[in-house]
């Protein structure tokens, strides 16, 4: 996508992604109803492949461990695999003990081969829908990333190769800056870095006062937004998010000078749980609209692919409990013609999950978020240099995440339970 590509353009490209996805019902739809939507077809489709382990793989144990800055999860087979993968540091700080007490028992000697089934029951469980948003899917996805490594492990298959084919190793990214209540001029600065450091063709910047908006935030984003592309050119493609900073009034005022200044879309307006009036900034706007980071709910999500309520989906792989219910997610926007883009909150590996899943979604849109290497974490890749090289993430090819953390580092971690 260009920095002149509109609304429509989104649905169209949305709509030719689509075609390439082919969905298959789950044996739990009703064969034949012809009341059935494209959207709840795409949702009932199987995600994981499971013919690729003819034999059970039965989850033994799972580990938390914390290292020096980050938690991570370490599921070994009954057979003798072991996958590990890295949670979210700032969300498991508060919550690892979900993980520990009301997450991972539920797992333990189940066949991984039922992840799809797992990550579903694992919500109803104890009653662990009461606990449903952040602080409960930030474990599931944690695990599942874990249970996932082992698979791929098991099966000598990177991970998109687990839900389907792989359609691009070579992933598109674009940075984006956290900073509010700095000058334009010094965000711009502070941008180019972003830029230099990386090669990204794209940027994202952030509007409004964060779920509010005075005068002065005001005059920055009036001003930061023209000068952005007065900077960057025509050949850059610039987005911006809100984090529901914004009324509609408001949303369809600064909608309509990010539009003047051809940038590519305007993420979160207004709050995150304010769905009608996301879908009327999204219909009034000619500039795309974005949302979805915050959500829990897969039905919600439904909601809003099928009612248009954003022109870009956003699930975050760990806020919203992973890669199966973020691959869902994907197909009924495909099935709408509608581009789904995954938030990265940060962290751990949370770039090398979005590579993965950009890898296997067709629909993934043309840039995915990219925050730089985890300075903490000694990992590498046989495959990947794990950086953005002129703009571009190599997706790892190997077993699983294919990736190694530093077996030392692992043996210095702390066990929690």
């Amino acid at each position: 996508m260009d920095h002149a590509t509109n609304r429509r353009d989104f649905i169209r490209l949305g709509t030719t992604m689509a075609a390439g996805l082919a969905v298959v019902p789950s044996a739990h739809a009703r064969a034949g109803t012809a009341a059935e939507s494209p959207v709840e077809a795409a949702l009932k489709a199987p995600v994981l492949r499971r013919h690729l382990w003819p034999s059970p793989v039965q989850i033994a144990s799972i580990e938390l461990l914390k290292g020096a800055g980050d938690f991570l999860v370490r599921v070994r087979s009954k057979e003798g695999a072991e996958g590990l993968a890295v949670g979210h540091p700032d969300v498991l700080e508060t919550t690892w003990p979900i993980l520990t007490r009301r997450v991972a028992p539920f797992f333990i000697g189940k066949d991984a081969r039922d992840l799809e089934a797992l990550i579903d029951g694992v919500y109803l469980a104890s009653s662990n829908y009461k606990w449903q948003g952040l602080a409960f899917w930030v474990p599931v996805a944690s695990v599942e990333a874990a249970v996932l490594d082992l698979l791929g492990k098991t099966a000598n298959k990177p991970l998109g190769e687990l839900f389907g084919d792989v359609v691009r190793r070579d992933i598109a990214v674009y940075r984006a800056s956290g900073n509010r209540g700095n000058t334009p001029a010094e965000e711009v600065a502070y941008l180019q870095r972003l830029i230099d450091e990386t090669g990204a063709r794209a940027i994202k910047f952030r509007l409004g006062a964060r779920m509010r908006y005075d005068d002065e935030s005001t005059r920055r984003d009036l001003a930061l937004i023209p000068l952005t592309r007065k900077t960057f050119g025509d050949g850059m493609t610039i987005y911006a998010d809100a984090n529901g900073s914004y009324d509609v009034p408001m949303s369809l005022r600064i909608g309509k000078v990010m539009q003047e200044h051809r940038l590519a879309f305007l993420e979160e307006p207004v709050p995150f749980d304010y769905y009608d009036e996301t879908k009327g900034i999204a219909d009034a706007l000619p500039i795309p609209v974005a949302g979805g980071e915050q959500e829990s709910s897969l039905r919600r999500f439904r909601w809003m692919i099928e009612h248009k309520g954003v022109d870009v989906v956003q699930p975050d792989l760990l806020y919203f409990g992973g890669f199966i219910r973020s691959i869902r997610v994907a197909r009924m926007a495909a099935a709408a013609g509608i581009p789904c883009t995954p938030h990265m909150s940060g962290g751990g590996l949370g770039f090398l999950y979005v590579a993965h899943f950009a890898s296997c979604v067709p629909n993934a849109g043309p840039f995915q978020e990219y925050k730089g290497g985890n300075d903490t974490l000694p990992v590498t890749s046989e495959t990947s240099p794990l950086l953005s090289v002129k703009g571009v993430l190599r997706v790892p090819s190997g077993p699983g995440l294919g990736v190694t953390i530093d077996p030392a580092y692992v043996r210095l971690a702390t066990l929690l339970s």
